[in-house]
């Protein structure tokens, strides 16, 4: 899938923009703060209906203004045009665009667009609770597999009508837990088996990667838990329950799952230096773009780079430059505040590229 046209209206700090894109790289040089990651993560907004940094709309939308607007121009491998259009107003619900039909469950837009990020704002992977981990698998489970979506939005309504129960200052009936418990387990069984396989099989690929950055010079493992390796779910939901009462809310279940990250056998969290976590992150983008790619919906997917050299040794950023340029990659969007990166890159580069100036929201060749 290439992105060929991107047009943008009130979106964060970037006022308007028309852009003709390159169909292999395209590089947003500025100084932070300039706008540049706003472009990459409207294109992200293209394609997920969501902001790579931010759940909450509202917060896309220019200061003092009412609506936003972002379009895009696609063109499939086999030629033809795909036209996605995405506007919000103030207090209303987003509209999703597929040519001239709005989605009436945005779940359908999924997959249609496949795509990575590596952005700074990864490192809450490695840093953060495990809610970040679970959504690096669910965000590139859900781009392959659309019934695991649907699973996944069952279970957490399950979840919530639990919860609620389980906050009730008088005890509700037995049966209209049990009734919510098993509609949980149900769900839990099918988003664990997806989780499992996805991990296998990706573990390898994400090791393949490490391994060429690093030069080999660590090892790394990641390691999956979840509440449904110790038996089945919902006798352990129903065996808990009068302790989950006691503090308000379920303890058990696939929203507690987790992704260990492991340096050398133990938690890059505690272990990791700053080049090796960085490493790290973008050996897990890297991967999820070469599963993508082999599982997906048999096109290419975008690849966006943000600020991706900072923390690295000169022979990293060497070894993820040649990386860059390989055939595997269809289109990229990196930016960078240091033009010397980027001159890197397309000093190896064959193929075509583009080079975008970006200063207090506005843009230009």
């Amino acid at each position: 899938m290439i992105l060929k046209h991107l047009s943008i209206i009130n979106y964060r700090n970037i006022p308007s923009c028309e852009l003709d894109l390159s169909p292999k790289i395209n590089c947003f040089v500025g100084m932070n703060g300039e706008g540049k990651t706003n472009l990459l993560d409207a294109i992200h907004f293209l394609s997920l209906c969501r902001s790579y940094s931010t759940s909450q709309d509202s917060l896309c939308i220019m200061h003092n203004q009412d609506i936003m607007s972002i379009a895009g121009q696609y063109e499939n491998e086999d030629g033809t045009p795909e036209d996605i259009h995405i506007g919000i107003r103030r207090g209303q619900k987003k509209i999703v665009r597929r040519g001239k039909k709005a989605y009436k469950r945005l779940v359908e837009h999924i997959g249609l667009i496949p795509i990575v990020m590596v952005s700074p704002a990864d490192h809450f992977l490695i840093a953060g609770g495990s809610e970040e981990r679970r959504r690096f698998m669910d965000i590139i489970i859900s781009q392959y597999n659309p019934l695991y979506m649907d699973a996944l939005l069952r279970y957490n309504k399950a979840l919530l009508q639990r919860n609620a129960l389980l906050k009730e200052e008088v005890a509700p009936d037995p049966e209209m837990f049990l009734l919510w418990e098993e509609q949980m387990a149900k769900e839990a069984e099918y988003i664990y088996q997806c989780r499992s396989e996805y991990i296998k099989d990706f573990t390898p690929i994400f090791q393949h990667f490490y391994n060429h950055i690093s030069k080999e010079k660590e090892t790394v493992e990641l390691r999956y838990t979840s509440h449904c390796q110790r038996g089945p779910l919902l006798e352990q939901l129903t065996s808990n329950r009068f302790r989950d009462q006691a503090v308000g809310y379920s303890l058990h279940g696939v929203h507690k799952d987790d992704l260990e990250m492991l340096l050398g056998g133990y938690a890059i969290k505690r272990e990791g230096s700053q080049g090796q976590n960085k490493t790290f992150l973008i050996a897990l983008k890297l991967a999820q773009f070469d599963f993508l790619k082999r599982t997906g919906s048999q096109t290419t997917p975008l690849l966006l780079l943000d600020d991706i050299f900072d923390k690295l040794d000169a022979e990293r950023v060497e070894q993820i430059v040649s990386l860059v340029n390989s055939d595997m990659f269809g289109q990229i969007f990196i930016t960078d505040t240091n033009r010397d990166h980027l001159d890197s890159i397309l000093q190896k580069s064959n193929g075509d590229y583009r080079i975008f100036h970006v200063k207090q929201g506005d843009v230009t060749l």
